[in-house]
């Protein structure tokens, strides 16, 4: 099982999905509408929500978006390749032995770069600016760490004193035993 990514209708990242190992390509994904009590037995037609993809999200995109057009154009690129190593293995095959020469070679296209980035450059600019009044989440985690060290550095302390007080009361507990021996 392995998580892929789910997009809308206009390609933009919605949620990760868990799908089999094997899942690849895009796949439409379905919503159906709440029945109208007053329609007399007409199931809702499916709407079209979005698609299921097959290929890994490029990290540190913010508001990753899929190119369903460069994604449609690939594979007519893949489709034509396909056809065209088809067509030039049959002529091969088709010649005698004697005229053949090295058997065609399948070549696939390359594949686009089909993730990019959802937001405009503005909107990062501003999701990205240290702002006073509306700190960071980087500032938000640094302070959280930091608080979360201080009180990690108080806790050693008490467990030092601690262990402390635990060896003077063994030594108090051995020098009693000892007085009772005598």
């Amino acid at each position: 099982m392995k998580a892929v990514p789910k997009i809308n209708t206009g390609g933009l990242f919605i949620e990760d999905v868990i799908a089999e190992d094997a899942f690849s390509g895009v796949v439409p994904f379905y919503i159906t509408p709440e029945v109208d009590p007053d329609a007399k037995n007409k199931a809702p037609e499916p709407i079209l929500a979005g698609y299921t993809v097959g290929i890994p999200v490029t990290p540190g995109l913010y508001l990753p978006r899929f190119d369903l057009e460069a994604w449609e154009a690939y594979q007519n690129e893949l489709f034509t390749a396909e056809e065209a190593y088809k067509a030039a293995y049959n002529e091969w095959s088709a010649q005698s032995e004697d005229e053949r020469g090295e058997p065609p070679v399948y070549v696939a296209p390359e594949q686009p770069q089909l993730w990019g980035e959802g937001l405009t450059p503005e909107e990062i600019e501003e999701l990205t600016r240290s702002n006073p009044q509306n700190p960071s989440s980087t500032d938000l985690l640094g302070a959280e760490l930091t608080s979360m060290k201080l009180q990690n550095i108080q806790q050693q302390q008490t467990i030092n004193a601690l262990g402390a007080e635990l060896a003077a009361v063994k030594l108090d507990v051995i020098k009693l035993r000892g007085v009772e021996q005598a």
